[in-house]
């Protein structure tokens, strides 16, 4: 890679996490309902963030899916595409962990990845892709159209990068957002943050709202 695109790239990520920046600030000066102010997230607590409110996409089965189905779990939203070689699956990998350490409490825990390379990323790729990181993982696609609509609700920047004999790769915002059981935005994930931080940021959420009861 030439020393050009890399400076290039490098004011591209500068610009595009200028208004993430600028959000967490606000959000951070805000008092919000619901809100804990004594938990310390390892996470960037964006709580009250006038932003990733919603998002409304396919699954890999065709059915359509929104934010508010998940309410009474915390859910992970992650922007990623199946051909990144490091950074989603090392995120997704880190999630399915924080289930497992969660034991139980796991099923509480929804993880839900969308595509930013749909064109590449069918459904049956999608499927497969999550099923070796977690048969428990939503996968969710749209047409470009739509992807770029949910991309500018979350304030997640994603472009075309492209690479030797007429391919492609994506660079992406390499972060993820967690929702309270209330289906609120509570934190932004920054990328390395690891599974043990993680899971005491999922813990310190789960404890916010009471249990599911068991089925009679």
């Amino acid at each position: 890679m030439s020393k050009r695109v890399s400076l290039g790239r490098r004011r591209i990520w500068q610009a595009a996490l200028a208004p993430l920046a600028l959000s967490v600030l606000a959000a951070c000066d805000k008092a919000t309902p619901g809100a804990s102010p004594e938990v310390k997230f390892n996470a960037v607590d964006i709580t009250g963030a006038a932003y990733a409110r919603q998002f409304k996409l396919n699954d890999v089965d065709g059915h359509p899916r929104s934010l508010a189905e998940f309410q009474g779990k915390v859910v992970f939203v992650f922007f990623g595409f199946t051909q990144c070689p490091d950074v989603c699956p090392t995120t997704m990998a880190d999630l399915a962990e924080v289930r497992r350490r969660l034991g139980p409490d796991g099923e509480r825990l929804q993880g839900v990845f969308i595509t930013i390379d749909p064109e590449r990323d069918t459904p049956d790729v999608l499927k497969a892709y999550l099923q070796a990181m977690d048969p428990g993982f939503v996968g969710l696609r749209g047409s470009l159209a739509e992807t770029e609509a949910a991309s500018r609700e979350f304030k997640v920047f994603y472009q075309k990068v492209p690479t030797q004999a007429g391919q492609y790769t994506m660079d992406h915002t390499a972060g993820a957002f967690v929702f309270d059981p209330a289906g609120q935005v509570r934190l932004f994930v920054r990328y390395g943050l690891g599974a043990e931080a993680l899971t005491a940021d999922i813990k310190a959420l789960l404890a916010q709202a009471p249990a599911p009861k068991p089925s009679a």
